[in-house]
């Protein structure tokens, strides 16, 4: 199979904030995504759900998307992702093209979430004119497919359509339905023609049987380096059994202490000495005493 250009590993990261909780910690986030880089991710997806994309203003996630740029100085080849996506037409074409002017390869993009009635025909629509207006030559969109949070979920017809319009532009969609008879539905359907990255660790291995070609996952911050190298031995045509098995129980451990924008917060700080940055309202700090019971539950299993 001819992998796509964004094929491949992706933290969703999280978010460096400053210690008086309202401002953006800039400085930081090129250290961070170093350390992504450095541990296997090919990329990395900034303001997803992980990231508490939708917390942020326009203006925010702008002087963000300018600062991780930093990153390719030392690492030229890491890919960078922008989650967006918002109710507002105008507003999500506004992030997108600030995405593409500081040099993403792609955004992922959240259905308008607030109309949870819109049918395919005003979903493609708004699809449409976002790719059309906001996406330049030799850039990409993914649909972000998390209908448990969003409410609305990008049907398969949708998916074609769009598919059919933009055979370039539309790359595919993030798959966050933690189902895998939809990911499976998706391969039987699309088989390798869509980009499909997958949103749960704990079944990676399956969804690259069924055509997907990487993933976009919150653990990712964590166990790059066991994704990486799961994804390397699948598309070997090695056996991954092993590895995916380590990962499939290092996601249930962390399933345990969601959600995890505060979780791995607190991970990042204790096991690799990252400030403990705080979160947006309404996110709190997960509790000391959680986030201990979940280092000692982990440490077994980490390289760290």
């Amino acid at each position: 199979m001819t992998l796509h250009p964004l094929a491949g590993i992706y933290a969703a990261s999280i978010t460096p904030i400053n210690g008086d909780g309202d401002t953006l910690s800039l400085e930081s986030v090129p250290t961070y995504l170093d350390f992504l880089a450095e541990r296997g991710c090919h990329g990395a997806l900034l303001f997803g759900t992980t990231g508490e994309g939708p917390s942020f203003s326009s203006i925010e996630r702008a002087m963000l998307f300018e600062a991780a740029v930093a990153i390719r100085q030392k690492h030229p080849d890491f890919r960078l992702l922008a989650g967006t996506g918002t109710p507002s037409l105008q507003e999500t074409i506004h992030l997108n093209k600030a995405a593409f002017e500081n040099g993403f390869e792609g955004v992922v993009v959240l259905p308008p979430f607030y109309f949870r009635n819109a049918t395919d025909e005003g979903l493609f629509n708004w699809f449409d004119a976002v790719i059309r207006r906001s996406v330049p030559e030799g850039k990409y969109l993914l649909g972000y497919h998390i209908p448990r949070v969003s409410g609305v979920p990008l049907s398969h017809d949708l998916l074609a359509r769009l598919k059919d319009s933009h055979p370039v532009k539309f790359a595919g969609i993030k798959d966050s339905s933690h189902d895998l008879i939809h990911a499976k539905a998706l391969g039987d359907r699309f088989g390798s023609d869509l980009l499909v990255l997958n949103g749960t660790d704990s079944y990676l291995s399956q969804a690259m049987n069924f055509h997907a070609q990487g993933c976009i996952t919150a653990p990712a911050n964590l166990i790059s380096p066991e994704l990486r190298l799961l994804w390397d031995t699948l598309n070997a045509g090695q056996d991954g059994t092993v590895i995916q098995g380590k990962i499939t129980v290092i996601r249930e451990i962390l399933e345990k202490y969601m959600p995890f924008p505060p979780l791995l917060k607190a991970l990042a700080a204790r096991l690799h000495n990252f400030p403990h940055w705080p979160l947006r309202p309404p996110l709190l700090q997960t509790p000391s005493d959680l986030a201990d019971a979940a280092v000692a539950e982990l440490a077994p299993f980490l390289d760290q």
